[in-house]
């Protein structure tokens, strides 16, 4: 995923800051609990298309 893409990228719910997550590909909204996937070097911002992330899963 481009660096500079990631600079910019926010979420789209809260516009807060994303982490990468390269091993799933996914970007991760800590305020939201949301996990956006990435598919094909592609963000899908859409909140239908994020996964809901555990207690757990924010930790690590």
């Amino acid at each position: 995923m481009d660096a500079k893409l990631l600079e910019i990228l926010v979420c789209p719910l809260c516009k807060g800051r994303l982490d990468y997550v390269r091993e799933t590909p996914e970007l991760i909204c800590r305020a939201d609990r949301l996990a956006f996937p990435v598919r094909d070097g592609i963000p899908v911002m859409l909140e239908e298309e994020a996964r809901h992330l555990s207690l757990e899963e924010l930790e690590r």
